[in-house]
């Protein structure tokens, strides 16, 4: 991989890092991607299951998918990808991690300083109490009721309809507005929200890295970009970090 001296030299001396995450670095762990036929269960897609109606309508059935997910989760490991990321934040003391994904991998890798801006499928929040509850899916197998109040728990992901975190959301964009280096990394922008902080580092003066398998609505904006496998690109990208 040619990587350009100017670049080395940016990536020696910034201090602030910023990475953007999304679905593309799990796929290379073996987690099905949200969107397309990978999002397909019992011929239900994705986007009809992860809604506030459709659990209102039947939460055993939105369960039922959840458990499935979080059983197919539990079985894939971080990747090199993760484990960069991971020794990224290691050698520097700046840098943050904004990730789309629900799966922990990130955390699971050594990554402390994440923003999980969907949430986490392993977390439970009540729907009475409000409370979130980290979650063992055997005690979930049996009983999807709070412990406290005995209300419905519902996964404690971001849902198609529903708002960010407007904590999550500020913090995010105070990240974006003082990176020096935003890392997207596979993510499409289909998501509005990651694509605006992109926007937001660069019209901050942020130099945009993107590692994607393909041209992506990020992709304007990026002054660099890497195709391919962010397992196979980022290792090499994070050595000349100091």
């Amino acid at each position: 991989m040619q990587i350009p001296s100017e670049l080395k030299e940016r990536l020696t001396s910034s201090k602030k890092i910023l990475a953007l995450t999304g679905a593309g670095i799990s796929a290379e762990s073996g987690v099905p991607t949200f969107r397309g036929k990978e999002g397909l269960w019992k011929e239900f897609r994705a986007e009809e299951l992860a809604t506030p109606q459709a659990f209102s309508r039947d939460p055993h059935l939105v369960w039922e998918w959840y458990l499935w997910r979080m059983d197919l989760i539990s079985t894939k490991s971080p990747n090199s990808a993760h484990y960069s990321l991971a020794e990224l934040e290691k050698k520097k003391s700046d840098f943050f991690l904004i990730t789309q994904n629900v799966d922990g991998l990130h955390a699971r890798s050594g990554s402390k300083k994440i923003i999980e801006i969907h949430g986490n499928i392993f977390r439970t929040k009540c729907t009475g109490c409000k409370k979130t509850f980290s979650s063992q899916i055997e005690e979930l197998k049996v009983s999807f009721k709070c412990k406290e109040c005995a209300s419905l728990l519902r996964p404690d992901v971001l849902w198609f309809g529903e708002t960010y975190n407007s904590e999550l959301l500020n913090e995010s964009i105070h990240l974006a507005e003082e990176a020096e280096i935003a890392l997207v990394i596979g993510t499409s922008g289909a998501v509005g929200i990651p694509v605006e902080l992109a926007r937001i580092a660069k019209s901050n003066g942020a130099l945009l890295i993107e590692i994607n398998l393909e041209k992506s609505a990020y992709s304007s904006l990026s002054d660099y970009f890497f195709p391919g496998k962010a397992g196979e690109i980022l290792p090499e990208l994070v050595s000349y970090f100091s």
